[in-house]
């Protein structure tokens, strides 16, 4: 048994809990070391207070689930098995009053399902106890998100040979994400991003059809998945010559980013990290162009908790892992980002991604 799942154990006296049913797949490799993707198939992992841990998993996963999980009882059901039957089986000599499970997570659906096997007393959401349990990484979650960090800038170091004339947005993003795979990524941790020219105005463009120009500012967002945890990387580009605006916006973000790292401290507020970017962008007169929150928490999921918005009061720990991307956005002119992935220790922050940040210029 690993130290989160012994962590969750011992949570559900505190929270008065008499079971727990975890059926998020990245929240039972999280807690089992069993990484699975179940498709529309039940998979689980109960936890009855005083008894030994179950893993519910489908039967063409069982011999995968021996070999990776560290909970040694492990339960299967075929395609024409009624999972829930098993959960019946398990819960039928326990007195039930106060079932936890990830109400994000867990459908209406199956929670009819689980109902008409398994009457619950009570159910109690377990998403934030998880939550708090996974914004803090270990230093091995830390060496994975450090992995994933050095395959995408690899992938972006890359990538950047491939900006030419006549290449298109979308072709740039094709060759991302086969990179990724070439690298050894398990493949991009979201839907990757290449913006080129008035579209890097948009915070959260499709990339399309338009071909790179002279003049252009380009912006590449990407990410990639390794060892179950994610990356994510922004890097603003310009191609062939800079536009003397476009240049001060990109110093003002630049800017902008190194203050929101260096508010990234232990005993600081998440808020207080947006506060100190957004100064800097306000302060250079762009503050209406920057309409988003300054980062978000990553680990197994590119978006978790923290949100780095300003009025997110929570204290910053050591062990957090979150981005930090202040943006400028001129509608008709163009846009600069730049991300970092940041761990915060007790020696300060540590950027976990180093991609050259000055401003370059790509030649075609």
């Amino acid at each position: 048994m690993n130290d989160a799942l012994k962590s969750l154990e011992q949570g559900m006296a505190g929270n008065g809990l008499d079971a727990m049913l975890v059926t998020d797949p990245k929240h039972v490799y999280y807690l089992t070391g069993f990484a699975s993707n179940p498709h529309e198939r039940f998979l689980g992992l109960l936890l009855v207070r005083g008894e030994e841990p179950v893993l519910i998993v489908p039967a063409l996963d069982e011999e995968a689930a021996q070999s990776a999980s560290s909970v040694s009882k492990i339960l299967t059901h075929s395609d024409t098995d009624n999972p829930y039957e098993l959960l019946s089986k398990q819960l039928s000599q326990s007195k039930l009053g106060t079932l936890g499970i990830e109400k994000e997570h867990f459908s209406l659906a199956r929670y009819e399902l689980l109902n008409a096997a398994v009457p619950v007393g009570t159910i109690s959401d377990i998403g934030p106890l998880l939550r708090s349990m996974r914004a803090k990484k270990t230093s091995e979650e830390v060496n994975k998100m450090k992995h994933a960090a050095e395959l995408v800038e690899e992938v972006l170091r890359r990538g950047l040979k491939h900006v030419a004339t006549g290449v298109s947005e979308i072709e740039l993003v094709a060759e991302l994400e086969y990179l990724m795979k070439k690298v050894g990524a398990s493949g991009p941790s979201f839907d990757t991003m290449v913006l080129s020219g008035p579209n890097t105005a948009l915070p959260h463009g499709v990339p399309g059809s338009r071909i790179i120009q002279p003049g252009d500012f380009i912006m590449f967002d990407l990410g990639v998945y390794a060892g179950g945890y994610a990356s994510d990387i922004t890097r603003t580009f310009a191609v062939e010559e800079a536009d003397s605006k476009l240049v001060t916006i990109y110093n003002t973000v630049l800017a902008a980013n190194e203050a929101g790292i260096a508010a990234s401290k232990t005993g600081a507020t998440y808020g207080s990290v947006d506060h100190a970017a957004r100064e800097v962008i306000e302060s250079a007169g762009f503050g209406p162009y920057f309409m988003h929150r300054v980062g978000h928490g990553l680990g197994m999921d590119t978006h978790e908790y923290p949100s780095l918005h300003g009025l997110n009061e929570d204290i910053i720990e050591n062990g957090n892992v979150f981005t930090v991307e202040p943006g400028i956005y001129v509608p008709g002119l163009g846009g600069v980002r730049i991300e970092d992935d940041v761990l915060v220790t007790e020696d300060g922050p540590q950027t976990l991604t180093s991609f050259p940040k000055e401003l370059t210029i790509l030649h075609l």
